[in-house]
């Protein structure tokens, strides 16, 4: 499973995230920090650390630097 959520990610960045302008406010970018949760931590808590991330990604937030802990 993890490898496919890996796959779905690499995907996204070389064929969807180029037609948009950047928009993240975190460093890494949150498909870079979801790939670095997926492969420390697996699908399961991955998973969950990239959507809360990505939540976290928004106009109200501040962003900056926030790696996979």
């Amino acid at each position: 499973m993890r490898k496919i959520l890996i796959n779905i990610i690499r995907f996204y960045r070389k064929y969807i995230s180029p037609l948009k302008k950047p928009c993240c406010r975190f460093y890494p970018s949150c498909s870079q920090y979801a790939l670095e949760a997926l492969e420390k931590y697996g699908a399961l808590k991955g998973t969950f650390l990239a959507i809360k991330r990505i939540l976290r990604c928004n106009p109200f937030c501040e962003g900056g630097y926030d790696p996979v802990k």
